[in-house]
């Protein structure tokens, strides 16, 4: 019988070759059965042929010996002929090989080509659940083609290796495998949350995040806002702001307008029903063909402990429909001129589709970056930036990111691991400089757009700028998401190995479909992702001090799934840490708990749980290390303070772990021997410090009492 003549071809070739071995071996098999003579079990030499139930109950019947009756004659029986000894074989078990592994659907292991399951598993395509894609549905289906993995588009009962949604974490359950989104991110990129978190970083290292512009939280921070601007008015008469007002739940530049004064009257009408932020306005930004433009770069958070970032090599540049002028009375409301958002200028009549990638109201950044470096600008600065200002982003994201991860996936439990594309809108000013615009946790997807064919008929036309930059980043996504690769990679590795014992393959046995294509991914382009993190770890880990404060207050949360730090743990970390002392008493310390947590339950809309937010624990944070470390930038006395917290908690975990081995050797001494011989000789095996000495003559003498 031959062997299969791939891997691509193995299984669907099991039940052809099972039906192959059975017509090979029939007449051998119907020939020995003939040969034999009778009352010899033909069991002993081959396995026997298979008959249906009916016959073989007729053959059980035929085979018992009858009672011998008067008038029969006396016969001796023939001995069996002697048949050579086979060795014990081990009791077969349905669906098994006599090896004990899983047999295919031919008689014997041998037969199943003898491919590890390691080596089929390494060579099935990926399965993607696109069920919940929604709007980036085409570009996915058009990755998954060109990756030639399996699609699910209505999903599986089976478990899938990727699922890809299209809005939140918690589109479906998931328990396994991969899914394309974090839990907590579309909460940590709206405005508020936004601003919120970069102010922290901001407060800590004012240089390094000047990239984001001066925020109020509206209604919380109205009245810092208005004395703020007019104290900044009264300082320099000359000075004429203008500042941009964004809803905190609004999207595609739905809600958003300019304002010259606080005192405008729209500002002060929505404040109760629409929470916003209000932001200073970039005056000056980089004109291209008089237009104003933004930056839309894809970002893709693939790992968040250890924190793994990479950024697409190429992006989108939305264009205005109207040519700029610096804010004035009479402009404020010309949104098209103002307002970058694709889904506002497509209602323009100016708005130009266009299938070349460097003309159009929307066109490739590189096409943006040829342009520039044609006039002298040095690119290679304005990518740097971006990427410092995307590696600063995410590393004020990633510790409230970690509170709901641990959440919604606790450490223990079964749960996918995730990943996500951010979309980062970044503006460029005249001197170059990137400034944040805001974060997007579910980017557009869509390689379409809509074209007025006549007044109100609307036709989905294909958009070659949108398909060339967004297929690549899905698609290069998931091939550095793909769960196959390391089994492939194993697996090649093994086949380029030199085997000490190497069998000739036969002429009808051709080679196999991984000796054929060693590389599944010869056929597609360089990968567009380009890594940043933690490629240039070593420049920003510093900033990572918020992170390193995060892991503190998970560590003294206390209930999986909590996202609040309830009295008695702020009372441990306080304690464990040893942050009390005589001009800090832990009746201030629960004093300082409840000032806080009152205050930030009172500006968060989430009131599900009770407790201290991590923003809350921060600022409590802060103020403990500025009163403990005094003449030190703010900076500075946050880092000792957690250098000194994570100093005492090490020495506790220390201590907790010599306890518990003594623990376990008193434990072996007290069944080997007396009470007091164990209670003896414990802590001076195992070095115990006194404390684990006493608790553990406690125990010991506890026990003496008992018995």
């Amino acid at each position: 019988m031959q062997r299969g003549s791939s891997e691509r071809e193995l299984a669907a070739g099991w039940e052809a070759e099972a039906e192959a071995v059975a017509v090979a071996e029939a007449p051998a098999a119907v020939a020995a059965a003939a040969a034999e003579p009778v009352g010899v079990d033909s069991g002993a030499a081959g396995e026997p042929e298979r008959k249906a139930p009916e016959e073989q109950s007729k053959e059980r019947v035929r085979a018992q010996p009858r009672a011998a009756e008067e008038g029969d004659a006396l016969v001796t029986p023939r001995p069996p002929p002697t048949l050579p000894l086979a060795k014990p074989q081990p009791a077969r078990v349905r669906g098994l090989c006599p090896h004990r592994k899983p047999r295919s659907k031919g008689r014997g292991c041998r037969r199943s080509s003898g491919r590890s399951a390691d080596e089929y598993c390494s060579q099935r395509p990926v399965t993607v659940d696109s069920s919940k894609a929604r709007t980036s549905l085409d570009a996915l289906k058009i990755s998954i083609r060109q990756l030639k993995w399996k699609e699910f588009p209505f999903g599986r009962r089976l478990p899938c290796d990727i699922y890809w949604h299209g809005v939140s974490f918690h589109d479906n359950d998931i328990f396994s495998g991969q899914v394309n989104k974090f839990p907590g991110m579309t909460e940590m990129v709206r405005k508020i949350t936004l601003s919120r978190a970069v102010r922290i970083m901001q407060n800590l290292f004012p240089e390094e995040y000047n990239f984001y512009p001066r925020s109020w939280i509206l209604p919380d921070e109205f009245q810092l806002f208005v004395a703020q601007v007019r104290m900044v008015k009264d300082g320099d008469p000359s000075w004429k702001p203008t500042f941009i007002v964004k809803p905190d739940s609004g999207c595609q530049g739905d809600g958003i307008y300019l304002i010259k004064d606080p005192s405008d009257i729209r500002l002060a009408g929505t404040l109760q029903s629409r929470p916003a932020v209000v932001q200073e306005y970039i005056c000056k930004p980089l004109l291209i063909d008089k237009l104003k433009f933004d930056i839309r770069l894809y970002v893709l958070l693939k790992s968040l402990d250890p924190l793994e970032i990479y950024i697409a090599k190429d992006g989108l540049s939305r264009f205005c429909t109207e040519p700029y002028q610096e804010p004035s009375p009479k402009n404020l409301h010309h949104t098209f001129m103002h307002l970058t958002n694709y889904s506002l200028n497509i209602h323009s009549g100016n708005f130009v589709h266009s299938d070349s990638m460097s003309t159009g109201s929307k066109r490739t950044f590189s096409s943006i970056l040829c342009r520039l470096s044609s006039k002298g600008v040095d690119i290679k600065k304005v990518w740097s930036d971006i990427i410092s200002l995307v590696i600063k982003t995410v590393i004020a994201l990633t510790p409230e990111l970690k509170v709901f991860y641990q959440s919604d996936i606790p450490a223990g439990r079964p749960g996918p691991t995730c990943f996500q594309i951010l979309g980062f809108d970044i503006l460029l000013m005249k001197n170059l400089k990137p400034i944040l615009l805001e974060v997007n946790a579910n980017p557009s997807m869509r390689i379409e757009h809509e074209q007025e064919l006549s007044p109100g008929v609307f036709e989905n036309v294909p958009s070659l700028v949108d398909e060339e930059v967004k297929v690549a980043v899905i698609r290069d996504t998931l091939r550095l998401m793909d769960p196959l690769k390391n089994k492939r990679e194993n697996q090649s590795q093994k086949l380029k190995q030199p085997r000490a014992v190497k069998e000739e393959p036969s002429d009808s046995e051709p080679a196999s479909a991984s000796d054929a294509n060693p590389n599944p991914e010869a056929h597609l382009p360089s990968i567009c992702l380009k890594q940043v993190f933690p490629k240039y770890a070593k420049q920003f880990n510093y900033l990572r001090l918020v992170d390193r404060m995060a892991n503190l207050f998970i560590r003294f949360l206390g209930i999986k799934g909590t996202m609040k730090l309830g009295p008695t743990g702020f009372r441990t970390f306080i304690r464990n840490c040893k942050l009390s002392s005589s001009s800090l008493s832990m009746a201030a310390v629960d004093i300082l708990y409840i000032d806080i947590t009152r205050r930030w339950n009172s500006m968060t809309l989430d009131q599900r749980d009770s407790g201290m937010c991590l923003q809350g624990f921060v600022e409590a944070f802060f103020y403990l290390a500025q009163r403990k470390f005094k003449m030190l930038p703010l900076h500075e006395q946050v880092a000792s303070l957690v250098d000194l917290c994570e100093y005492h908690l090490s020495l506790l975990d220390e201590k907790r772990l010599v306890c518990g081995r003594s623990g376990a050797s008193g434990a072996r001494a007290l069944d080997s021997g007396t009470p007091q011989e164990a209670a003896a000789s414990a802590p001076l095996a195992q070095g115990t410090p006194p404390a684990c000495t006493n608790s553990t003559h406690k125990v010991s003498h506890s026990r003496h009492a008992l018995s």
